[in-house]
């Protein structure tokens, strides 16, 4: 199973190596992270490891958030009970903000914590997050587009996208053209970023490069499989 961990980013710093080369990096905070649930193929069909990060006032979470990390008595239960279904194992904690699953096997248990010593040996990893939201913007912005000219009877229109269509045929806009609209919140993935420090002490992850989203927002860690250079 490719290694995983959930986390948040910290923040932007720099380090510097033995040779005194400065080393840009983003700090990120990953784990601890408690293993939720371990799906297998017998009883969901496919193999997995749920992980939960960050821990969720009992007051702010649903009941089926509490019932994914406790038992709690329901009809569904008893029924299922009394059919002879054998209830699956919690991980008695509490509920968490951030829930991801990682596909593959595994010999975790439910319970247990996983922590940035996971990730000790890793050299690169891909770090897939929500990039920031812009807004509504234009094509300059969102697609790098020049604009038109600033002379020869170009009139407040410089930030236009210009045509966007053909003529008589097929006299429509194709779909997929780039123009103006949302631009950014979406999943992003950053691969193959190197691994410059791993503290386990402080469950923080440092990685030479950018990583997408805002300081605080949540990320998901894995052991990149790309071969070669960045």
């Amino acid at each position: 199973m490719t290694k995983g961990i959930l986390g948040r980013k910290v923040g932007l710093t720099q380090i510097f190596q033995e040779d005194g080369t400065v080393v840009p990096v983003t700090v990120l905070e990953v784990g601890p992270c408690h293993v939720l649930q371990v799906k297998t193929v017998e009883r969901d069909g496919y193999e997995a490891v749920q992980l939960g990060y960050l821990d969720k006032p009992r007051r702010l979470a649903s009941r089926a958030q509490r019932g994914q990390v406790a038992t709690i008595s329901s009809k569904r239960s008893k029924v299922r009970a009394a059919s002879g279904v054998e209830a699956v194992s919690k991980p008695n904690c509490e509920p968490k903000r951030f829930v991801r699953e990682f596909r593959g096997s595994t010999d975790a248990e439910v319970g247990s914590q996983v922590t940035a010593a996971v990730l000790e040996g890793v050299t690169a990893v891909d770090v897939i997050g929500t990039s920031k939201g812009r807004g509504f913007a234009g094509v300059m912005k969102r697609h790098n587009f020049s604009g038109q000219r600033a002379t020869h009877g170009v009139k407040k229109c410089h930030r236009h996208a210009g045509g966007t269509s053909m003529g008589t045929y097929p006299g429509r806009t194709l779909k997929g053209k780039k123009m103006a609209g949302h631009y950014g919140n979406a999943r992003k993935t950053v691969r193959n970023l190197k691994v410059a420090k791993v503290d386990v002490e402080n469950n923080l992850l440092l990685v030479k490069g950018a990583v997408p989203g805002p300081r605080g927002s949540f990320v998901i860690v894995r052991e990149t499989n790309k071969v070669g250079p960045s």
